[in-house]
């Protein structure tokens, strides 16, 4: 019975905001929740770990990013797309 079930992968959109490592990015997802008692919308962040095999994305673009089996000890996310690039400041 396991075998005919289909899991989804989950795919969320965040920032990056480290690619300082080889091969890896840090992906901020920003979410709004309600507090569960006074009901006010606040914000709340969660930081990816992701793999990015041609280190291709760079600080400040928005990418979508895939759940997908452990590559290492931190990283279970894979790059997918990248969706807006940063523009780069002309002097």
């Amino acid at each position: 019975m396991a075998d005919s079930q289909t899991t989804k992968t989950r795919t969320v959109s965040g920032l990056v905001v480290s690619n300082t490592a080889d091969k890896t990015i840090a992906v901020r997802v920003d979410r709004r929740v309600r507090h569960p008692l006074y009901g006010k919308i606040i914000g709340r962040s969660s930081k990816f770990q992701v793999h990015d095999e041609n280190n291709e994305a760079q600080v400040g673009d928005t990418v979508s990013i895939q759940e997908c089996r452990p590559v290492s000890k931190t990283k279970s996310w894979k790059l997918l797309t990248i969706d807006e690039r940063v523009r780069k400041a002309q002097t």
